[in-house]
């Protein structure tokens, strides 16, 4: 389950940057520590070493993945970095079964439609984290559309919760043709 949380777009622009740096740093001191090492002990003084730096390069990257995955994923300064993966991998999730959730909200499926709202609501704060308004400019109308049909219903608009049971139900709904 994932759920939206209010954000401060520029508060999170400056964090997810000061994580990327500090990742950035770990892989160029990894690569460049590993590489030349790799080199000094299994290269030739006068050979062709590219492959001992591109060996020292990789292991460097699988290093640097593990480091963010196991120490620096739980640490305060990547909360920020984390929650937009997080936010953007619920709208993947989501994205993969629209087929399925457009035919629900066609249906009038109360779970397709808190997945489309949901959608719309992750989709209107990643573009404003990210700082890209303009293509959710486009957005707006179907958006709006939405938000009225649902509140037709009587269903509450604000679905800042993503729930896994809603993205199976909404699964077995048969996709409108393409």
């Amino acid at each position: 389950m994932f759920e939206i949380q209010q954000m401060n777009p520029q508060t999170y622009r400056q964090q997810t940057r000061r994580s990327t740096l500090v990742i950035a740093v770990i892989f160029i001191a990894l690569a460049m520590l590993l590489s030349s090492s790799a080199v000094m002990l299994f290269g030739t003084p006068s050979g062709d070493n590219f492959r001992w730096n591109l060996g020292g390069v990789l292991l460097a990257l699988g290093l640097t993945i593990a480091c963010v995955r196991l120490v620096l994923w739980p640490q305060p300064f990547m909360a920020a970095a984390v929650y937009g993966w997080r936010l953007k991998r619920s709208l993947m999730r989501i994205t993969n079964l629209m087929h399925h959730v457009k035919a629900g909200v066609a249906a009038r499926d109360l779970n397709a439609m808190r997945v489309l709202r949901f959608y719309h609501l992750g989709l209107t704060q990643m573009h404003q984290l990210d700082g890209n308004t303009s293509a959710l400019s486009e957005a707006v109308a179907e958006i709006n559309q939405h938000q009225e049909r649902m509140e037709s219903l009587d269903m509450d608009p604000e679905q800042t919760r993503l729930d896994s049971a809603w993205l199976e139900s909404v699964k077995q709904i048969p996709a409108l043709p393409q």
